[in-house]
């Protein structure tokens, strides 16, 4: 018997058999769809974290106060600090540096309220966090050297106020009971894992320093967002960051007060996370495969009984043990590949669903069904249908023809 034949009599049997094959072929259809749709879920999920990371700016760095628990009395961030990383002698790797502070505050407009993260910042923090504005400008030195009252809104922020996005350019706000003229909209990025940075104002750096945002030292930041000129330059830049800091405040190799985080330590670590939930997702859809095996494996052997004295006759008339093998395992093969191939097509439609969802309730997920998923979940599940099939088929193959044509 050769291998077509054997598919052929394998589809007419199982044709016989239609509800009893559409029954055993949904077990490995569920299985298939969740492990596809699980994969998928979490390949999005991976994508949405990555891109929000990369979407906070380009070749970044972020230095922050702190470093080991060993470290007694760390020295806080300074702009001095700032404009050290700044010099092309001391850090020739470096293009842009932008210190920042971070405070919490309520901002106010026309009796509607709300509250919000407010940044103080100098105007190199455009370039380094990739911000683009809806309308109006950024800040300028200008506003930074005359303490300016003005600020730039997160599209929240403005919706929260005004009712409105748009249009705001030369209204006054009051933050903290102060008031700021708006010079500007930030475009809308949309939620994030970490923060919201549509709900956010920005003020210039001094006037948060001395009207805002009080810190124990008169020039500390809390943190200083770093510009690499290209992404291979990112090391270099690092190492250069802690030579600056190791240098002005005075510490030894192993003692700093002070976290350099790069871009690329919280990609890696946030597809790290997600890799392994992604796994465990797919391990548990696994399960309901294995289960749509184990009825693969139960129907086979009700066939093989079924068919006791088709088989004797077979091998009585001159049908080989092997022939007798190929023939059963070609039907629990063809019942898992026909649920692979239903599955993975009602595993994008789960997908889509799920993406549908997440959109209209403004979550930014986008499942993502990739090649390798697809056959990933195809060869798993003929994988299945093979090992479930060898021992109805091995017991069929081994039935002796005299004690099978007896078989009543």
């Amino acid at each position: 018997m050769n291998l077509w034949q054997a598919f052929v009599e394998a589809l007419e049997s199982l044709v016989a058999n239609k509800m009893r094959s559409s029954l055993t072929i949904l077990g490995i259809v569920i299985g298939v769809a969740a492990v596809i749709a699980m994969l998928a879920i979490g390949s999005g999920a991976e994508n949405t974290i990555t891109g929000e990371i990369q979407g906070v700016g380009s070749n970044l760095i972020f230095v922050l106060s702190g470093g080991s628990e060993e470290v007694r009395n760390p020295k806080k961030l300074t702009l001095g600090d700032a404009e050290a990383m700044n010099d092309p002698f001391q850090a020739p790797s470096i293009q842009n540096v932008a210190p920042a502070l971070q405070g919490g505050g309520e901002v106010t407009y026309a009796g509607e309220s709300t509250n919000t993260t407010i940044y103080g910042v100098t105007p190199a923090y455009q370039i380094v966090r990739s911000l683009k504005l809806s309308e109006g400008e950024f800040l300028t030195e200008a506003n930074i050297l005359g303490h300016a009252s003005v600020a730039l809104l997160g599209t929240e922020v403005a919706d929260n106020l005004f009712g409105r996005k748009s249009g705001l350019v030369g209204e006054t706000i009051r933050v903290e009971g102060q008031n700021f003229r708006v010079i500007g909209i930030l475009e809308e990025k949309g939620g994030s894992a970490f923060n919201n940075e549509d709900d956010q104002i920005i003020i210039p750096m001094t006037t948060a320093q001395t009207r805002l945002i009080r810190r124990s030292q008169q020039d500390q930041v809390d943190v200083i967002f770093v510009q690499a000129y290209d992404a291979d330059s990112i090391d270099q830049a690092s190492e250069d960051l802690s030579q600056i800091l190791r240098t002005r405040h005075r510490t030894e190799i192993g003692e700093d007060d002070f976290t350099i985080i790069t871009q690329q330590d919280m990609i890696g670590v946030a597809s790290s996370i997600t890799n392994v939930l992604t796994i465990f997702l797919g391990g548990i859809a696994a399960i309901s495969l294995l289960v749509g095996g184990i009825g693969i494996m139960n129907i086979m052997l009700v066939s093989v009984i079924e068919r006791t004295r088709e088989i004797g006759l077979r091998k009585a008339v001159g049908a080989r043990k092997r022939d007798i093998l190929i023939q059963f395992l070609a039907e629990s093969l063809l019942l898992s590949v026909f649920g692979g191939i239903v599955g993975i097509g009602f595993g994008w439609v789960i997908s889509t669903v799920v993406g549908r969802i997440a959109a209209a309730n403004d979550v930014a997920l986008n499942p993502a069904i990739d090649l390798n998923s697809i056959l990933l979940a195809t060869l798993f599940s003929i994988a299945v249908g093979l090992f479930f099939g060898i021992y109805p088929a091995n017991r069929a193959a081994n039935l002796q023809p005299v004690e099978a044509l007896r078989y009543e």
